[in-house]
């Protein structure tokens, strides 16, 4: 098949322990997932779960430095356990939902807050406020046959060595495989999407220089360090 132009590479997150790296097809994200957050963000516990999405190619890896990003004064940094899908489906039970996870890692979901803001006050959609260049940092990916499924455990997040956020992964509104389950009934489920599962509170605004650190319990921690505006 011929091309107008070369097509994008396929985004891909490296996995721990192995040459081969996980072909990234969709990042969903799921809205107000922790109960502090929700509350936080003004809003009630346990409402039906939400999703917004980010494009693959925002992914940022470990240790990178990212430039501070355009129509912005308000860049937050949100820490996110992040599920890496290997099998697919429609109407998954939420019994057999863990059957589709590969894997786990490390997430930040970088927010431009200001832009959210102003999308929520007007009824518009999020997009530019979640899903713009270089906003989604995950680590490694990390095998359920290592580290098993991660439904418990500290989920936090550091800004320069400062504790911001302090969570457990069981105060999840929606569990992971509530979330699949869910999910799946809204669109069709593919090998190679990821779920960023929610952030715990204490969400808050990066200035460049900044390095933020999520630690999540059977993971490896995940740096990023804020760069002056490109």
């Amino acid at each position: 098949m011929a091309y107008v132009f070369d097509p994008m590479p396929t985004p891909t997150v490296p996995v721990a322990g192995m040459t081969a790296h996980f072909p990234v097809r969709r990042i969903f994200c799921v809205g107000r997932n922790y109960a502090e957050h929700a509350r936080e963000m003004g809003h009630d516990d346990r409402e039906p779960p939400f999703f917004f999405s980010k494009p693959s190619d925002a992914l940022v890896g470990d240790g990178e430095t990212i430039a501070y990003p355009p129509a912005t004064s308000n860049l937050h940094y949100e820490a996110e356990l992040v599920v890496a899908l290997d099998k697919g489906g429609r109407d998954i039970a939420e019994a057999d939902a863990l059957s589709l996870v590969f894997g786990y890692a490390c997430g930040n979901d970088l927010t431009r807050r200001d832009v959210q803001g102003v999308a929520k006050k007007a009824g518009r959609p999020w997009d530019m406020g979640k899903g713009f260049d270089r906003s989604a940092v995950i680590g490694p990916i990390h095998r359920v046959a290592d580290v098993g499924h991660l439904d418990q455990g500290a989920i936090g997040l550091t800004v320069n060595g400062e504790v911001k956020q302090t969570g457990d992964l069981s105060e999840m509104i929606w569990s992971t495989p509530e979330i699949i389950a869910y999910l799946s009934g809204l669109v069709t489920l593919a090998p190679g999407d990821l779920i960023m599962t929610g952030t715990p509170a204490g969400v808050g605004a990066l200035t460049v220089g900044d390095t933020c650190t999520v630690s999540i319990a059977g993971l490896p921690d995940l740096s990023v360090t804020i760069g002056a505006p490109a």
